[in-house]
């Protein structure tokens, strides 16, 4: 049943951190995102990075979010470059099960949050399921 609601994509999705300079060093320095104003009238801290064309947001808090299997998933253009690139940098990477057309692994945020980095090879639905 179609929606009459029109939802286009997802704008943008927001993860707890608790230490700002360990999260944007994270974010910023090792995944390469650029941080970006967060509005004016906001009182609470949060941190906005600009992904794709969507945004990621980092609410400061005192206690970390309960670790799960919960995550986001970052779309990239080069699985294997990215895993090396960062795994040379001392980031654990995370194999898990494979999905036809795509190459992905996980790692997680200094605070625990799972983080999957994925490429397509080939568009949804058109491969192996």
């Amino acid at each position: 049943m179609p929606s009459d609601i029109d939802i286009t994509g997802i704008h943008h999705h927001s993860v707890v951190a608790t230490n700002p300079e360990a999260s944007r060093r994270f974010y910023g320095e090792q995944l390469g995102l650029l941080e970006i104003p967060s509005p004016s009238t906001f009182e609470a801290p949060v941190i906005w990075y600009a992904c794709g064309n969507g945004q990621l947001h980092l609410m400061i808090k005192q206690d970390a979010d309960t670790i799960s299997p919960r995550h986001i998933a970052l779309h990239i253009r080069n699985a294997e470059g990215a895993r090396s690139r960062l795994q040379a940098r001392g980031i654990s990477t995370e194999e898990t099960v494979r999905i036809p057309g795509a190459d992905r692994f996980f790692v997680q945020d200094p605070d625990g949050n799972r983080i999957e980095l994925i490429e397509w090879k080939i568009p949804w639905g058109e491969g192996e399921m």
